[in-house]
This record gives C-alpha cells, sequence and structure tokens, in this order.
C-alpha cells in the first residue's frame, strides 16, 4: 500500500465488499481538472479510422507498457496506469496490479499471434516467479508489484499492495489456465492449481449461508470475511477451468458452490445482482449496484438468467460524457464513462448474440475508440479507465481518466471476440 499527500492507493479494502480486485485513487486525493468534450475533429477522425487500426494500435500499447522497465526473455510486468493524474512533476505511480497483468495475458492469448503468445508466457512466467517467491509461499499471488525494480531483484519481490484478494487469485489463476490450455507447458497447470488450492482453504465458506467464497486475505494478512458475487463469479470460471483440466469432478462441484452464490445474488424482481454480502457473510449488500457483477456473470456461465443482469445494466448504468457513450461503474454516479466496463459490456453482448446484440457491441467499441483517440491524456493507442477524471464507484474510490492496461486489454478481448471466463 503507498500513502502519501494525493491520497491513498489501494487495492479494494475490506471494508467494501466489492471492492478487492481493481485499483483506484481514495480518500482525500485533490482530483485533477476534468477534462472537457472531446474535439469534433478527432471525434470524426476515429469513426472513419478502421477498427483494425485502432485494436493494432492497443496491442501496441500494451507492448509498449511491458517493454518499459525490461526487455526480451526478462521477468517483468507493466504499470497499470500511465498518464494524467498518475504521472506529475512530484508523482510517479507505476505499480502494476495482478488483475491487470492477467488481463494483459488473456489479451495477448486473444491476439493469437506468436509474439503476444510469446510476451504473454513472459508476464505468465513473472507471476509464476512472483508465486513462488512470495514471502508466505503458500500459492498466493499479492495485488501489485513494482515494475521499476522487479527485475533487479532476485529471489525476492519488490510487493506494491500484499493483500490477496479472492477475485484477484483467481484471474492470475485463469490467466495460467489459458496459458496452460494455450501452451501446453506444465508449470502454467502447477501454478494455477496453487491458486486453486489457496483459494479453496483459505477463502471456503460453508457455514453461512449463503455458501460460497470470501474475500481473501488483507496486507495484514487478516481474514475477509464478506463474501463479494465478483469472487464467487471469478472464482466459479476459474474452477470450472481447473476441472476441465484436470479431469478432477471435486472442483466442478467447488464451482457450482461459487455460482450457487451468485443465484442467490440475483434480484429476482429485476435481473441484476447485488454486490455481495457484508462483512457478516450473511447480509446482502445492496448499495451501490455494479457493472461487473452483470457482465460477468453472463460471460462466466452463458446462463439466460444472466440476460436480464445485462439489459438492466445497459438501461440503468448508460453514461455519456466528455464525447463518448458507453456504461458506468455503477448506479452510484453516471455522469462518467468506465471504458473497462464499457469493454466488458460489448464483450457480453458478443457473447449473448440476442437480436440487437452485435450492433449494440459494434457501437459500443467504436465509443471506446472515440475516447483512445480523443481523451486529454492519451497517446492514441491505449484505452482511459474513465472518459474524464472523477468517476465515483460508490464504493469510496475515484476512475480517472489515464490510460490503463486493464481498460485496453477489456477493449482488445471484446473487440477479438474472446471471452476470457471459457477454455
Amino acid at each position: 500500500m503507498i500513502t502519501g499527500g494525493l491520497g491513498v492507493f489501494v487495492e479494494r479494502h475490506s471494508a467494501m465488499p466489492q471492492l478487492s480486485r481493481r485499483a483506484a485513487l481514495l480518500g482525500g486525493a485533490t482530483a485533477a481538472v476534468l477534462a472537457g468534450a472531446a474535439h469534433p475533429a478527432l471525434a470524426s477522425a476515429v469513426v472513419t479510422d478502421s477498427s483494425t487500426a485502432s485494436v493494432n494500435k492497443a496491442f501496441a500499447f500494451l507492448a509498449a507498457k511491458f517493454d518499459e522497465f525490461g526487455s526480451g526473455t526478462a521477468l517483468r510486468v507493466p504499470r497499470s496506469y500511465t498518464g494524467g493524474f498518475f504521472q506529475t512533476p512530484t508523482f510517479d505511480f507505476v505499480s502494476s496490479f495482478a488483475y491487470d497483468d492477467a488481463l494483459v495475458i488473456l489479451a495477448w492469448l486473444a491476439s493469437r499471434t506468436k509474439d503476444d503468445l510469446q510476451r504473454a508466457t513472459i508476464l505468465g512466467d513473472t507471476l509464476l516467479y512472483a508465486q513462488k517467491n512470495d514471502p508466505l509461499a503458500d500459492g498466493r499471488t499479492r495485488a501489485s508489484y513494482q515494475p521499476d525494480s522487479f527485475t533487479t531483484l532476485n529471489g525476492s519481490l519488490d510487493i506494491g499492495s500484499p493483500a490477496a484478494f479472492t477475485g484477484n487469485q483467481a484471474w492470475v489463476g485463469m490467466a495460467f489456465a489459458q496459458l496452460f490450455a494455450r501452451t501446453g507447458k506444465q508449470r502454467f497447470l502447477e501454478g494455477a492449481l496453487l491458486e486453486a488450492n489457496w483459494i479453496q482453504d483459505k477463502t471456503f465458506d460453508g457455514e453461512r449461508a449463503p455458501y460460497g467464497y470470501t474475500g481473501g486475505r488483507t496486507a495484514d494478512d487478516a481474514p475477509n470475511t464478506f463474501k463479494a458475487t465478483e469472487h464467487n463469479i471469478d472464482v466459479g470460471a476459474f474452477f470450472t477451468m481447473i476441472a476441465q483440466l484436470t479431469g478432477r469432478k471435486v472442483w466442478r462441484t467447488r464451482a457450482r458452490v461459487a455460482f450457487a452464490f451468485v443465484e442467490a445474488m440475483q434480484d429476482k424482481a429485476t435481473g441484476h445482482t447485488w454486490t455481495g454480502t457484508d462483512p457478516d457473510g450473511v447480509t446482502t449488500n445492496k448499495v451501490p449496484i455494479p457493472l461487473d457483477t452483470q457482465t460477468w456473470a453472463y460471460l462466466a456461465t452463458l446462463d439466460h438468467r444472466y440476460s436480464r443482469s445485462l439489459d438492466w445494466a445497459r438501461q440503468n448504468l448508460k453514461a455519456t460524457d466528455a464525447g463518448v457513450s458507453g456504461i458506468a461503474y455503477s448506479d452510484a454516479d453516471v455522469s462518467k464513462v468506465w471504458l473497462e466496463g464499457t469493454g466488458q459490456m460489448a464483450a457480453a453482448l458478443k457473447a449473448r448474440g440476442a437480436r440487437g446484440d452485435a450492433t449494440a457491441a459494434a457501437e459500443l467499441l467504436k465509443n471506446i475508440q472515440i475516447a483512445q483517440a480523443t481523451t486529454a491524456n492519451g497517446d492514441g493507442r491505449g484505452i482511459p479507465a474513465a472518459s474524464s477524471d472523477g468517476l465515483d464507484t460508490g464504493f469510496g474510490d475515484t476512475y480517472y481518466a489515464s490510460l490503463h492496461t486493464g481498460a485496453t486489454a477489456w477493449y482488445l478481448m471484446a473487440a477479438k471476440g474472446f471471452n476470457p471466463f471459457r477454455l
């Protein structure tokens, strides 16, 4: 965890059940000047630019971030956020979040090129190194690592945030599982199994209904006792992959427990899914209602019951800001677009394939391309986390219009029609 006069940058802390995976700036942070409306000429240019060119630029952004602190076959991680709030004359935040790194691996696997497969393998090996050399050596990976010093270490780690949230473990595990499925390299399956066993040993709750998986461990290695819907979606998808890759039925049984928790969190009247539970592990947390539990529930299960979740989110979380239209983070603030979530929705609509979904997904992708070309802190390649600074998640976090590897990776997976939750 990094602290300073600009606030506290944390990886989803335990007081907020939903907030345990991605990074956001908290507390008394001084907000940067909000970006204005997109320049009409730039917006027009991106619309006439080909989607192929946009995708190629986004892949180039990820490659550049990967090579910022190393090259060749050197083990390394890319910084998660570039520009704007996170890079000023007095502040340069370089942390690399494991969730984002898993997404980058999956985006590179979606590209299906030899070069990107090599990059994905190196980044996968980096996360295996982090797992093997963790101070507790129990199969976990941490919330974030420091890329500017990662390659200088020998048998040790420069950990940014030491928290070990359940969703993070599952995402790293899914990246390992997908790498094994693609490369056949046994070390990735072994790493995935270590993550899976850690989740089962440290987070399974079969005593407090609705049963499922709790939030993992804090930076001080204390248990998070809440259960998050997003975590259980991740776990259900990850354990399903492990069952497919190993042939062991016990993992499919465990996946069903996680998915049963997700089902219990779906509101029967509206179709949307709730955040999860309070720290008591029982009481449903109903404020706010996030996007990702809607999109991910469908992507992970392809179950028609979560079509209602997608439709609820499209209707209730739509946002327009800075010349970009898309989806907000939650119902707490629909004044700005969450670009990562907009990519998630495009991916979910492509996967569903109902009448009108292809057109709607294409429109969302076009708007992400507008953001790619027009964002105030952009380079014409990466995708910003938000359409402009100050997107309130409703959980005490804020997103900024800084370029983001995670948002870029989700855009690429959506553009390629790649579902990271499924082998």
